[in-house]
């Protein structure tokens, strides 16, 4: 059970780079971290650390590869199995272009890499958690995207035919802003916000150093605007930032016909692990 007055918030991708640095922060503040990531032991290390600076048990771990649908469904599970509220999610968890070394990769449901764990993972696990979300209220959701946007070809969005690595990261960033907006009109009146930003331009991460740049701005800079999201007050939802300033995303997050398709492709690639029997 959560401590009366003490928030639980979970962190995807939270044991590395931003999202370990928030994990810490928020523990400190006095917020109960479920630390998310695919490695038990730097999942491990994270909760540690915790621990160390804060002298009590404010960080558990939970372990999923957000590649895998199954796998997310499990980590929903295992939220609501855990704890009996949820005041924050935070929709961290990415993957660059340069990883895993630039290449297409698919699923066996014919689902691009960087689509899954950056757009769709989250897609499928706030879904799952709403009703906690809801009851929890007032509760915020805040997804992590980027400035690099393109827009989502619906067409050919599993990018079979001539893929780029970069363009595949920026369409999936620009469908969690999308679905940020689309979620935020759902969510009208019940008491959860969702907002979604920039956090920073190649900050000082694993998956900056992947591509081979020298970081132009640090994690804490990121993790102070995303912080800042995460501990907003008010009635604020269905915004984009850049930083901690709110800005305009990609035309495409505007158009609601294109945001209805995104839902409906998102849908039609769940069922396909569903029907299988996961």
């Amino acid at each position: 059970m959560t401590a009366p007055g003490r928030r639980t918030v979970l962190i995807t991708g939270s044991t590395d780079g931003m999202g370990r640095w928030l994990a810490l922060r928020l523990a400190e503040a006095g917020d109960r971290i479920l630390v998310h990531g695919r490695d038990a032991d730097r999942a491990e290390d994270v909760c540690r650390a915790v621990r160390e600076a804060t002298g009590e048990d404010r960080a558990e771990a939970l372990l999923a590869d957000l590649a895998r649908l199954p796998e997310v469904d499990r980590l929903a599970d295992e939220v609501t199995a855990r704890v009996d509220r949820l005041d924050v999610l935070v929709n961290n968890a990415g993957i660059g272009s340069a990883s895993p070394g630039g290449r297409r990769q698919v699923d066996e449901y014919g689902i691009e890499r960087r689509f899954a764990v950056n757009y769709l993972a989250g897609y499928r696990l706030t879904r799952r958690l709403l009703p906690l979300l809801i009851t929890s209220a007032p509760s915020r959701i805040v997804n992590v995207a980027s400035a690099g946007q393109h827009a989502v070809d619906f067409a050919d969005p599993m990018l079979a035919a001539g893929h780029d690595p970069a363009r595949a990261y920026s369409q999936s960033k620009l469908a969690q802003i999308m679905f940020t907006f689309d979620l935020a009109e759902e969510l009208s009146g019940t008491g959860v916000t969702v907002d979604a930003l920039h956090p920073a331009t190649f900050m000082d991460t694993t998956m900056v150093r992947e591509i081979g740049l020298s970081p132009w701005s640090t994690v804490e800079e990121g993790g102070t605007a995303t912080l800042r999201l995460i501990n907003a007050a008010g009635p604020g939802s269905g915004r984009y930032f850049n930083g901690l300033t709110e800005a305009r995303a990609d035309r495409q997050a505007y158009d609601t016909g294109a945001r209805r398709k995104l839902r409906q492709l998102s849908e039609d690639l769940i069922a396909g692990p569903a029907a299988a029997g996961r």
